[in-house]
């Protein structure tokens, strides 16, 4: 069965196509999707949203939005969304741990939510790259 998903940004359609699975990254953990699913709004955290089409999984890096799931359609709508360009992984791995070691050391409320955003979309960059 075919699942019909549209990423959409505030600028433009950034994705339109058929695949059979997708997997987001909600508030609350990773959601599987697969056809005839349940109708859903679910809000998306900053992560890897994988789908597949036949047997080739495609990552793409969501920086925060919704997701309504309803007749086999799947409508994503996002502040940000990035590519999964095979940037090197060496790189993204050291942004990743300063990004971490920052949030770590983060003292106050501004610092700490500022630190977490940039962590979050450091992890997800990396993560993407696995």
């Amino acid at each position: 069965m075919i699942l019909n998903i549209c990423v959409i940004t505030p600028e433009n359609i950034f994705l339109n196509q058929q695949v059979e699975e997708i997997i987001l990254p909600t508030n609350t953990g990773q959601m599987g999707i697969l056809s005839n699913h349940a109708p859903l709004i679910t809000a998306l955290d900053i992560g890897v949203m994988l789908f597949r089409k036949k047997k080739k999984w495609t990552s793409l890096i969501l920086l925060g939005g919704f997701a309504l799931i309803k007749q086999n359609k799947v409508t994503i709508l996002v502040n940000q969304v990035e590519s999964n360009d095979q940037s090197d992984k060496n790189l993204l791995k050291n942004e990743f741990l300063i990004a971490k070691k920052n949030f770590e050391e983060a003292t106050n409320k501004k610092q700490k939510v500022e630190a977490n955003f940039i962590y979050k979309r450091a992890r997800a960059r990396y993560q993407a790259t696995q």
